[in-house]
């Protein structure tokens, strides 16, 4: 499964608002269009993750990701913070991008972690994080997708 497959328009956001990490991660979350209650469950679990370690894995990217019974299947989103924000990334520079991923925590198609491989290796690209920065529309962060990522 290609990683384009699992994105569709509305659960990009090229502007987040957000200046703060949990602000960030509230607004990824709202993308996936969950109930109010889910939402809270899930920014505690990805709040929760990143107090092990944070998912900024470095050049502007961050990829937040957990399990969560409140989604029954693989749901993923993708936010752009232009200005960027601190999200203690590895090599200390800001984030601009951020992959979301969730995932139940019995998943059939075992998607979770191939996928979170495969975010990883598109990020590697060294166009991707200019790339990213140039979008101007939902459609054209499907189109990268399609011509760079696995």
């Amino acid at each position: 499964m290609r990683l384009r497959e699992l994105f569709t328009a509305d659960v990009v956001k090229l502007e987040l608002e957000g200046e703060t990490k949990d602000d960030l991660l509230k607004e990824l979350v709202a993308l996936l269009g969950l109930d109010e209650k889910s939402e809270a469950i899930l920014f505690k679990t990805l709040k929760r993750r990143e107090n092990l370690g944070s998912t900024g894995i470095g050049k502007g990217i961050a990829i937040p990701h957990c399990r969560s019974l409140v989604v029954n299947r693989l749901r993923l989103a993708y936010g752009r913070k232009p200005t960027g924000v601190d999200f203690n990334a590895i090599d200390g520079a800001p984030v601009h991008n951020f992959f979301l991923i969730v995932a139940p925590p019995l998943e059939v198609s075992n998607q979770y972690l191939p996928v979170l491989g495969k975010i990883a290796q598109f990020a590697k690209d060294p166009e991707v994080p200019e790339l990213l920065l140039d979008i101007d529309a939902p459609e054209e962060f499907l189109s990268l997708l399609d011509r760079k990522a696995p």
